[in-house]
């Protein structure tokens, strides 16, 4: 009789015992929200397979109830519930209603990451880079030798740094011509041209842009933030077309070269119209930053809203604990509304002036998605300022959006619905 007691009290164990490991992405329940994308990754990179809860409690991840996870949650100060088989069971129940906007989703694989960024950089100068060390997801740096040797077959996930892709050394000739940095760039850039064959840097550049064309065409993912974004497409539409003034390159731009932008090679823009003057900060009246009249304590963008279950694709790069993005500057800081293509997505709008601040596309078989603005918790990053610390703000939505695309590539494909 004791035996058969002590039988009951252990199965009985057993199944009153945790099986799954929530991690709550609300804005209550979750103490370190970057960090916890850093443990989803880190899970698929062990071969544990991670369901993503779109739109239940801010995008929450489920993983399976292992010691092991659970120590890895404490190290990193993220925050998570033990789930019983039968709390799971309701959780999945309550999403698969038709009535809820909500959609599970199976993380499979961790993407391999490489980041176009040049040597010599740290990670505090672009946010990208910045929010994968804190959040502990490694990456590759690549650059303009590695991409022109198709080193990006190797990857699944490409992030471009701010660079400028038209060979126009991110227009700060006006104001940094002089300085030490500005001349050593221009000087490492030139020499890295001539090293890969090229006579002109905007040559190089362009031939790397049409590389990283190639890459999403194949099926790649890009990610791209502030001067990448505009200037990428610049560089495409401006094919065989000399843009850049003798400062830039030696010899005088194409007469007329706005009449030969071609805006069919373009992923996201159209019917832009290129700054000429080489003095100007800016490259195209694409981005809105000087025509904002925005003050900072009013600067947010609205992130749209999807059905989870019909277009889960937009409903993960959205994930948030907040549909209302603080805003912030950069070089490019939004998009002009009515150059964006009508194929592209605009996720993220400031409707108070008419700008697209978050946009995804497709283009062959891969995707793309651009992001304004610089550094989503430094709202007027300059050249020369300090790093932004983001243990200071482990629960940034703006910086959620990025790590919403490193994810992204790692979930099972499903057939289009019809």
């Amino acid at each position: 009789m004791r035996n058969l007691l002590f039988i009951f009290l252990f199965l009985n164990t057993i199944l009153v015992q945790a099986n799954y490991i929530l991690i709550p992405m609300d804005h209550d329940n979750q103490q370190n929200h970057l960090k916890a994308y850093g443990i989803t990754y880190w899970a698929l990179s062990q071969d544990i397979k991670v369901q993503w809860l779109l739109n239940y409690q801010g995008g929450s991840f489920l993983l399976p109830d292992a010691n092991h996870i659970k120590k890895e949650c404490q190290i990193r100060g993220v925050s998570f519930i033990t789930l019983s088989e039968a709390e799971h069971q309701n959780i999945i129940n309550d999403i698969a209603s038709p009535s809820q906007n909500m959609e599970v989703v199976l993380l499979e694989k961790a993407p391999k990451i490489a980041v176009y960024t040049p040597s010599g950089k740290m990670p505090w100068d672009d946010a990208v880079t910045l929010v994968l060390t804190y959040a502990e997801i490694p990456f590759t740096p690549v650059y303009d030798t590695e991409v022109l040797k198709d080193d990006l077959l190797l990857y699944d996930w490409l992030h471009l740094h701010h660079e400028d892709f038209t060979g126009q050394y991110g227009k700060f000739f006006s104001a940094y011509r002089n300085a030490p940095w500005y001349i050593e760039q221009k000087k490492q850039a030139e020499a890295l041209a001539a090293t890969l064959g090229y006579e002109k840097v905007s040559d190089a550049k362009l031939a790397v842009a049409k590389k990283i064309r190639d890459f999403v065409v194949g099926g790649g993912f890009m990610f791209a933030m502030c001067s990448a974004t505009d200037s990428f497409d610049i560089a495409l539409s401006a094919d065989n077309v000399d843009i850049c003034e003798p400062m830039f390159d030696g010899d005088p731009s194409s007469p007329n070269y706005q009449a030969q932008i071609d805006y069919s090679k373009t992923f996201a823009f159209k019917d832009y119209i290129l700054e000429r003057n080489p003095n100007k900060y800016e490259f195209s009246d694409i981005d809105m930053t000087e025509q904002r009249r925005i003050l900072p304590d009013t600067d947010y963008f609205t992130l749209m809203e999807y059905s989870a279950k019909w277009d889960p694709i937009p409903t993960m790069l959205c994930q948030n604990h907040t549909q209302l993005i603080k805003g912030f500057m950069g070089q490019t800081t939004a998009y002009k509304s009515e150059l964006v293509k009508a194929n592209v997505l605009v996720m993220g709008k400031n409707t108070q002036n008419d700008e697209a601040r978050y946009i995804h596309g497709t283009k062959g078989k891969g995707m793309f998605t651009f992001y304004g603005g610089h550094d989503p918790e430094d709202y007027q990053h300059r050249v020369g300022d300090a790093p932004t610390l983001l243990d200071l703000h482990p629960n940034s939505p703006g910086y959620r959006l990025i790590l919403n695309n490193i994810l992204f590539p790692a979930a099972k494909k499903k057939p289009q619905k019809t």
